[in-house]
C-alpha cells in the first residue's frame, strides 16, 4: 500500500512572523486616535463658582417641586442646599431636572 503524502494547510512559521512584524510596524506608524475624556470638569467648575459666590439658586426637581437656596457643597451624587427659613436639604443629582440662578434675590 502506498501512503499518501500529507501536506500542511498552515502557512510556514517564517511567513507568519513576517506578517505580524509588518502589521506591528504599520500600526506603530499610524497615529492613534485620541479618546475624548470621560469628564470635562465643567460641572465641577460650575458648582465651585456658585458655592464661592454664594449665588442663590433655583433647583427644579423631576417631580416638579421647586427649591430655593445656596449650594453649600456637592459630591458625585448629591448637593447640599442651604435654605433661608427652611431646613437644609441633601438633594440627589438624579432627582434634579434643572437649576438656574435665582434672579429674584439679586438686587
Amino acid at each position: 500500500m502506498d501512503t499518501p503524502i500529507r501536506r500542511s494547510l498552515r502557512a510556514p512559521l517564517s511567513e507568519t512572523r513576517e506578517k505580524s512584524s509588518s502589521s506591528a510596524k504599520s500600526a506603530a506608524a499610524a497615529p492613534k486616535k485620541q479618546i475624548p475624556p470621560d469628564q470635562t470638569n465643567a460641572e465641577n467648575f460650575y458648582y465651585i463658582k456658585q458655592m464661592n459666590t454664594k449665588t442663590p439658586m433655583v433647583i427644579v426637581l423631576t417631580d416638579g417641586e421647586v427649591l430655593h437656596g445656596i449650594i453649600e457643597w456637592y459630591d458625585k451624587h448629591s448637593l447640599k442646599v442651604n435654605r433661608d427659613g427652611d431646613p437644609n436639604l441633601l438633594v440627589y443629582k438624579a432627582s434634579i431636572k434643572y437649576m438656574y440662578k435665582d434672579e429674584d434675590d439679586e438686587d
